[in-house]
């Protein structure tokens, strides 16, 4: 049960992180938020590495003085019905901006972004803060990469949220993405991607004149 500000349990809620899986591949967020399919893999071990110190609870100063790095800290927004948790939030001088950490190189305008955009909305709905901006922090190259709050990244977020709760209640799966996503996805196995498009296209009519495809 996720903790829910006036008590109630999470039902109806939808966590933070599913926006990026469905962000990624719709499939693999229902595989994961519906069906509770989930295997490690050497990136997903990789990634529970590096978030060990942020997962732990705290608060400590930065170089800049009147900055404060706060670490797993619990944020939702009642509007949107999302909880979860932000690896860090740097709190100073009337701001507050989330900081998602992640292992892999950035990918501008990729699943993360709309990830730590939905963690500023919620910070913005708690908190009587600025949130300006959402920053990515990669692994890889540690480096800082900022999401401005745009009305477009904004949209984004709502329409990702609306399109996820309709594939969370929905009777069937969507289909599998088959293509490059799935060579980085440690749910290979278990979507089997190649198997259902083979299995579709052998049992699904076909146009008439569409016999030699």
């Amino acid at each position: 049960m996720t903790w829910w500000p006036d008590g109630d349990n999470d039902a109806g809620r939808i966590a933070l992180s599913a926006l990026e899986h469905y962000a990624y591949c719709p499939r693999q967020a229902a595989l994961i938020h519906v069906e509770g399919v989930f295997t490690d893999d050497g990136n997903t071990v990789r990634g529970q590495l590096a978030h060990e110190r942020v997962d732990k609870p705290g608060v400590r100063a930065t170089a800049a003085p009147g900055m404060r790095q706060h670490y797993a800290v619990p944020v939702w927004s009642r509007e949107l019905g999302l909880y979860g948790r932000c690896d860090v939030v740097e709190i100073g001088h009337g701001t507050a901006v989330p900081v998602e950490h992640k292992i892999g190189r950035y990918q501008p305008h990729g699943p993360a972004d709309v990830q730590v955009a939905a963690q500023a909305i919620c910070l913005r709905e708690m908190l009587d803060l600025d949130v300006p901006y959402g920053e990515i922090f990669t692994h890889a190259d540690r480096r800082r990469h900022r999401v401005p709050l745009t009305d477009a990244m904004l949209s984004a977020v709502g329409e990702t949220v609306a399109a996820l709760r309709s594939a969370l209640t929905a009777a069937t799966l969507p289909p599998p993405a088959a293509d490059r996503r799935c060579r980085r996805c440690s749910l290979l196995d278990d979507c089997l991607p190649k198997a259902l498009n083979t299995a579709f296209d052998l049992y699904s009519p076909r146009p008439l004149g569409d016999w030699n495809a």
